[in-house]
């Protein structure tokens, strides 16, 4: 691997560089921590729209009058709202070359989240294996957190996802 697949872009020429998303599944290291940036400040926007979408009318999230009686006095972020930007924040350096997500293990919700909070998350690889059912892939899982500019943790889960290996890469037929 040279250092500008490292730096996560891939050189195709003479000061040409294409950014790279996501591993292979020999790229992956049993106790590598990858830090996600740039974190996310989330908006009361952010909360109604996924809760709209999800269909969650819970008031504790989308009623501020309702809210107000509550032992925090304002709505939750939803759990289902800081879970997607948690993961998708994730997605760049561990599965943006997945072919599947194969779970989601062990989530914890430790604290609230409220509008106005900036997140951060970071993934460690926990364990790595060659596929049985799949040659050329591999399934790779990790633990992943999400902690408050505070440095509060908030969230964590782990992930398991299915990831072609090297050789069995489509980068190259899909122009990545």
């Amino acid at each position: 691997m040279d250092d500008t697949h490292v730096r996560g872009y891939k050189r195709l020429g003479a000061q040409r560089y294409r950014e790279v998303l996501g591993f292979y599944y020999e790229d992956f290291l049993v106790g590598d921590v990858f830090e996600h940036r740039p974190g996310r400040t989330v908006t009361e926007a952010d909360n109604v729209l996924l809760n709209t979408l999800c269909m969650n009318p819970s008031p504790l999230h989308i009623d501020g009058a309702y809210a107000a009686h509550t032992p925090w006095q304002r709505p939750l972020i939803s759990s289902l709202v800081t879970l997607c930007i948690v993961c998708g924040m994730s997605v760049r350096s561990t599965s943006g070359r997945a072919v599947a997500n194969l779970g989601w293990d062990k989530i914890r919700l430790t604290h609230p989240v409220f509008a106005g909070d900036t997140l951060y998350a970071e993934s460690r690889i926990l364990a790595k294996r060659l596929s049985g059912s799949r040659p050329g892939h591999g399934i790779v899982t990790c633990e992943t957190t999400g902690r408050k500019s505070t440095g509060e943790l908030f969230l964590s889960f782990e992930r398991s996802f299915l990831v072609p290996t090297e050789t069995a890469g489509i980068e190259a037929e899909a122009g990545y």
